[in-house]
């Protein structure tokens, strides 16, 4: 196993395999190849498995195990040391490209303005900026559907909020750090606000699947967003925003 890999304890019936310390796509890829890959050979043993940026934490049923194994943490650091070597480190994972539009104007993006003042850049370059990268989905968490996605240009990298504000409305796009994303919900948050799409991205009434099946659309899935997902932003007026229809949108088009 490559010496960057650590697995260690955080609690009595939970380890977390970490596969770096950076955002970075190809480690990235190493954390979702191996979830994909328990996923693919269920274990009864395992409770839950959470994906992040650089880590993989394994949730196991540690009283189940103790009855055939007498440290369930050593046991379990096996199956992943196993799981890993057994991972395909070729394999290209899926990444669904999507083209979001946000509208970048002041009354939605609260923080625009003192963004782009902090950085002496105009409203407009913050836009340009943040509309030119494509940013990866690294993981998803915080808020059902809150895809935290990376990396922005270092001109518009700026630290999340020192007093966090009790409510961002639900669809408000913003920056920390290096990081951009969108608040499915409304909800409490410190991020720099810098627009809103119309787009609604966590619906508690469609289904569960996580993949685009046959005749499945976007807004018939619990959460818009999946991990690995390529997104683009573009801006578009309030005039947009206010008539947009998602009965007419593609997020898939070029």
């Amino acid at each position: 196993m490559s010496e960057l890999v650590s697995i260690y304890p955080i609690s009595e019936n939970a380890l977390t395999v970490c596969l770096g310390d950076k955002m970075d796509v190809a480690i990235n890829d190493r954390v979702f190849r191996l979830f994909q890959y328990l996923h693919r050979h269920p274990n009864p043993f395992w409770k839950d498995l959470i994906p992040a940026y650089c880590t993989l934490t394994v949730v196991y049923d540690v009283h189940v195990i103790r009855k055939y194994h007498p440290s369930a943490f050593e046991w379990v650091t096996h199956e992943m040391e196993r799981a890993l070597k057994a991972c395909k480190e070729r394999e290209i994972l899926p990444a669904r490209k999507l083209r979001i539009p946000v509208c970048y104007d002041s009354e939605f993006g609260f923080d625009i303005k003192s963004l782009a003042k902090t950085h002496k850049l105009s409203v407009d370059q913050v836009i340009e900026l943040h509309t030119q990268q494509t940013y990866r989905v690294y993981m998803l968490g915080f808020l059902p559907g809150f895809a935290y996605m990376g990396i922005v240009d270092d001109k518009i990298a700026t630290p999340r909020l020192s007093t966090p504000r009790k409510h961002v409305p639900a669809g408000s796009v913003g920056i920390a750090g290096n990081q951009t994303g969108i608040y499915p919900l409304d909800s409490p948050g410190g991020w720099n606000v810098i627009g809103r799409t119309p787009l609604q991205l966590f619906t508690p009434q469609a289904c569960v699947d996580t993949g685009l099946g046959k005749g499945t659309s976007l807004y018939e899935l619990l959460v818009f967003f999946q991990p690995g997902d390529e997104v683009k932003f573009y801006s578009i007026s309030k005039e947009a925003y206010d008539s947009f229809d998602v009965r007419n949108f593609n997020p898939f088009s070029t």
